[in-house]
């Protein structure tokens, strides 16, 4: 079984067979995926396409087994002197697709589709997978949504960066409506990107890929964990930037920088007085004197003229830890409490700063990496105490946040994700927007 033809390097298998899904740990978004063992996550994804299969129209005797289907771990990183080539062969087979006429359009609107479905645009989604190769030609165009259809479907899903539930909603109608030919155009803009980073990183570095909203920790050429993460609005973008992490800091105070004063934090208290009171936040002048909410006029932007400082706890908007890298944005990497908005498919939600799923893996990998004497009981440990705590790391650890919506890994499979920022310039209106905060 061939999922995706014109592809090189290994493509792992979870099953021989057309209708076994294969996942590929660099498009799936489910938390911290990593290189040795296999994380929870897995059995979480697991048991999400289960409960789908229970949910079909009609009982399914199609050969797919979702009891089989496990999380295949990829140590292959995004940025690595061999991506630049992968991308040159997806090229090769992208121009091909293109001067063949391209995929193809599905029809959108009216019910989503899933497995068991019996309509004349499976048809459609049918000859769409098998332009792309994530469904076999032998499969046929039959209008009914079998295990088949449901397989390619899921492992289009995952390559575009979109949860696979096997549905044919909205979202992945707009996706599977990309033409070939800005794919084409995406891949050749990320190959420019890719080079200029194809060359020796560091031995230890973290990358956070800011359209593919993921992180990976990178470990003498192998990717040791990758984390879902959190990153920023369209109007207040997570910056492209080389640095280094220097310092954690356990269970830290939060303060608003003025860019939230002004936008978030005045709108809210016009709304609710006793905000600041309910989320633990504090207000002080520049000499440290604390002051009342009431000696603050909200109706003009005099807030901003003070310091708000949310105390450590578990509604604090850095969470349990903060991971901190010379820049001049006053961003970061930290926890959050709000755990639910990694479960999105659009993870583009914060001011600026990336929430990393799974933060204590990574402290850990941080910390063993350059100061042995920490380890993951150690964190839990501090954590769980509550306790302000500052940790400078002994040998900082490169940092690369990155704009990469389209490649190619060992694994021969295609990745693209949405150019969030318009970076890409994909439709040629020249009208790239700047990063900003």
């Amino acid at each position: 079984m061939h999922l995706l033809a014109g592809t090189t390097g290994k493509t792992r298998y979870v099953n021989q067979g057309v209708g076994k899904l294969v996942l590929s740990t660099c498009a799936i978004g489910l938390g911290s995926l990593l290189a040795f063992g296999t994380p929870a996550s897995a059995q979480t994804a697991l048991q999400s396409l289960q409960q789908n299969r229970q949910n079909v129209e009609w009982t399914d005797n199609f050969d797919i087994a979702t009891e089989n289907i496990t999380e295949v771990n990829s140590s292959a990183p995004t940025l690595s002197p061999a991506t630049a080539d992968y991308i040159s062969v997806a090229i090769d087979r992208y121009q091909r697709i293109v001067q063949a006429g391209g995929w193809g359009t599905v029809t959108g609107g009216g019910k989503a589709l899933r497995i068991g479905a019996k309509d004349p645009r499976v048809v459609e989604l049918r000859r769409r997978l098998i332009g792309s190769g994530d469904l076999e030609q032998q499969a046929g165009l039959s209008d009914t949504f079998d295990s088949y259809v449901d397989s390619g479907l899921r492992r289009f899903q995952l390559r575009h960066g979109l949860i696979p539930d096997g549905i044919m909603g909205e979202d992945t109608v707009q996706a599977l409506n990309i033409p070939a030919d800005v794919r084409l155009r995406q891949l050749e803009t990320n190959l420019v990107r890719l080079r200029s980073m194809s060359g020796f990183l560091g031995d230890r570095y973290v990358m956070v890929n800011i359209p593919a909203a993921e992180i990976e920790a990178v470990e003498e050429g192998r990717v040791r964990s990758r984390h879902t993460a959190v990153v920023g609005k369209i109007d207040r973008q997570t910056p492209i930037l080389n640095s280094k992490i220097y310092e954690l800091n356990f269970n830290p105070y939060w303060t608003v920088p003025v860019s939230i004063i002004r936008k978030d934090l005045i709108p809210k208290m016009k709304e609710d007085p006793q905000y600041l009171a309910k989320n633990n936040i504090r207000i002080f002048d520049w000499s440290g004197n604390e002051l009342a909410w009431q000696q603050i006029d909200w109706n003009t932007d005099e807030a901003t003229q003070y310091r708000f400082t949310q105390d450590p706890g578990a509604e604090n908007s850095l969470g349990s830890v903060r991971i901190n890298f010379h820049n001049k944005h006053q961003v970061y990497l930290h926890d959050t409490p709000s755990k639910t908005l990694f479960g999105e498919s659009q993870r583009f939600h914060s001011s600026g700063c990336v929430r990393v799923q799974n933060v204590r893996e990574l402290v850990t990998w941080l910390l063993q990496s350059t100061t042995p004497d920490w380890n993951r009981t150690r964190v839990d440990s501090i954590i769980r105490t509550g306790e302000r705590e500052d940790v400078k790391l002994k040998k900082s650890i490169p940092l690369y946040m990155t704009y990469v919506t389209a490649w190619a890994n060992s694994d021969g499979v295609i990745h693209f994700r949405e150019d969030i920022y318009n970076r890409d310039d994909l439709y040629g209106t020249g009208t790239e927007t700047q990063a900003r905060l």
